[in-house]
């Protein structure tokens, strides 16, 4: 009997010692994503400046209203005509036809159906369905959603999802003409309602000419690394609306 109490206070100790290993281990981890998540933040704002540089990153130039600075508690990012929210991934599929991503926010935190999602290295996805505090999202790897895109030559075209693999995406509609090369980027381009223009979706790894209509299939390595995603940005923006209005009543004349 002395001998079985010995072993379980040793079970407890040993217990003690891993929770607490475990909880540095995870204060320090934690550290470390914060930290990349600050990083993220400063290489989008520097982005921005760099493609806006006469804009005041705290004033929205467009409607000259004013903007608050980072506001640090409501994980929110105001820039010009685009608002960034940042979100933490808490579930993510990519081996289903239609795959979808759950966040931690929710309408509460302003989101809603329609905005995109993008992470600190490429496009993610778009927003689905709402509840008060979480929304999922259509990952890009789906074959619902395509995505306005264009090459480093200012060439346009759709990046779709073929199913094969959550690394490989597809860019289509590119003239067979168009001089297209191994490590080449491609960007969101500005036709799109929801993506910023010049978030980068991936680089080329191989071309094939498609004969029968003269246009070339193009295989992209995402930018977006799908397996070990954890935080992302939800985008919002602030003229789809009046753009969207415009372009369907011009569709209706």
């Amino acid at each position: 009997m002395q001998g079985n109490d010995i072993i379980s206070s040793a079970n407890t100790v040993s217990g003690i010692i891993y929770k607490k290993q475990s909880d540095v281990v995870y204060y320090f981890g934690l550290r470390r994503m914060n930290d990349s998540l600050i990083d993220e933040n400063a290489m989008l704002r520097k982005k921005l400046d760099l493609a806006h540089s006469s804009v005041d990153t705290l004033k929205d130039s467009l409607v000259h209203a004013k903007i608050a600075p980072l506001d640090t508690t409501s994980h929110i990012v105001r820039y010009a005509d685009y608002v960034y929210r940042t979100a933490r991934v808490i579930n993510n599929s990519t081996n289903a036809s239609d795959n979808y991503i759950t966040i931690n926010r929710g309408s509460s935190d302003g989101i809603y159906k329609g905005l995109a999602v993008i992470s600190g290295t490429g496009i993610v996805g778009r927003i689905e369905h709402v509840s008060a505090h979480f929304s999922s999202l259509l990952s890009i790897l789906s074959t619902k959603l395509k995505v306005s895109a264009k090459l480093k030559g200012g060439t346009n075209g759709f990046v779709v999802w073929d199913e094969k693999s959550p690394d490989i995406l597809t860019l289509v509609d590119v003239p067979q003409q168009v001089t297209v090369k191994k490590g080449d980027t491609v960007y969101t381009n500005n036709y799109s309602l929801y993506f910023p223009p010049d978030v980068m979706i991936g680089t080329v790894i191989k071309t094939e000419i498609i004969k029968k209509n003269a246009m070339q299939l193009i295989l992209l390595r995402s930018s977006t690394n799908f397996h070990s995603l954890q935080y992302v940005y939800v985008v919002e923006n602030k003229m789809a609306g009046e753009k969207k209005q415009l372009e369907d009543s011009s569709a209706k004349k």
